[in-house]
């Protein structure tokens, strides 16, 4: 017979890249809309920083 060895696996940590990928989504959602209109900003402009959050939180994600 042969014994083996019980390990336990430690719960893994969540990883830095999807923390920020979870927030620029948030963000650009959120508080950019709000941030724009508070400072004036167009449409076309509040669009643009909004499409550039989502693209940095895919590049997060992927690494």
């Amino acid at each position: 017979m042969s014994s083996k060895a019980l390990t336990t696996r430690a719960r893994p940590k969540p990883r830095v890249s999807l923390i920020v990928a979870t927030g620029l989504p948030f963000a650009s959602l959120i508080l950019v809309p709000g941030i724009a209109a508070q400072i004036g900003l167009s449409s076309s402009v509040t669009g643009a920083l909004r499409m550039a959050l989502m693209k940095a939180s895919n590049r997060a994600i992927r690494g």
